[in-house]
């Protein structure tokens, strides 16, 4: 499938954004497919290098070498198992020292301040945690001014794949500041999609995109999948990744937006385990 990659870069010049991504498969096959999803968006042209990262690099180091690590979609407590204790205050540290942190899905769920094995970096709880297995499906999202120009999106609505992303609420760790709402669901996956006994209603209106400060580092997190290759909208994972790493985001024109493929069909999601 072509695909046009909005918001590009071309010719970027200058020192390298150094981007993890992080995987803890230990199916060889399965990790390059959750890699290359963000290494095929995130290319050299547009100024990003992208490795892996699992968690014992994490433990032993490695992100002392990067500017932003991404914890994409999978499950959030896994990733905090994986990475053990002391893998988690590594990240903690790493953003605290001026590090990039992008949640996807999963990786939103372990940044938030909800669970025991959460990483407190954004000041989120979940909402309707017993029903977070809400179904997969596309969703519209409304970004907020900021939001537009954050994410250099040229419409206030973005249509979306989401797989059971959380919920974000504010949160209430005072040690941590509030964070900026870039979108909040406008719709919610259809009904049919969902699973039985999964109360409809409550996504609609809750925060979707969310950033914020730790430390002298930055925290972004997408509830949705801005990343999947069927839908042309990674321009939001870009400008997500390039705020992290201190850098300015790259608006799509109304020209380009216009010109957009329509989105294809949704492919099987990419598991961890």
């Amino acid at each position: 499938m072509s695909v046009l990659f909005l918001g590009s870069c071309i010719g970027y010049s200058g020192e390298p954004m150094r981007i993890g991504v992080y995987s803890h498969s230990t199916n060889s096959a399965k990790a390059a497919q959750v890699v290359g999803i963000f290494t095929n968006i995130l290319t050299p042209e547009k100024g990003f290098q992208i490795q892996r990262v699992d968690p014992a690099g994490i433990r032993s180091g490695v992100l002392t070498n990067l500017n932003v690590l991404i914890m994409p979609g999978g499950s959030g407590s896994k990733q905090a198992t994986n990475l053990e204790t002391s893998g988690r205050e590594a990240i903690q540290q790493f953003v605290k020292n001026g590090g990039g942190y992008v949640g996807v899905c999963a990786g939103a769920y372990l940044a938030s301040s909800h669970y025991p094995w959460s990483l407190n970096l954004i000041n989120a709880q979940v909402i309707d945690r017993q029903h977070w297995a809400r179904g997969k499906g596309n969703v519209i999202l409304t970004l907020t001014s900021f939001g537009e120009k954050a994410l250099g999106h040229p419409e206030s609505e973005v249509e979306v794949y989401y797989a059971q992303g959380p919920l974000y609420g504010r949160g209430t760790n005072d040690t941590l500041p509030a964070y900026e709402e870039l979108a909040i669901y406008k719709t919610e996956v259809a009904k049919e999609n969902v699973p039985a006994g999964v109360p409809m209603g409550v996504m609609p209106g809750t925060t979707a995109i969310a950033r914020g400060e730790y430390g002298k580092g930055r925290v972004i997190c997408f509830s949705p999948h801005p990343e999947k290759p069927f839908q042309p909208i990674f321009h939001l994972i870009e400008n997500g990744v390039r705020w992290a790493a201190g850098k300015d985001p790259i608006p799509v024109s109304e020209t380009e937006w216009a010109k957009r493929p329509k989105p294809g069909k949704p492919e099987p999601p990419v598991s961890e385990e």
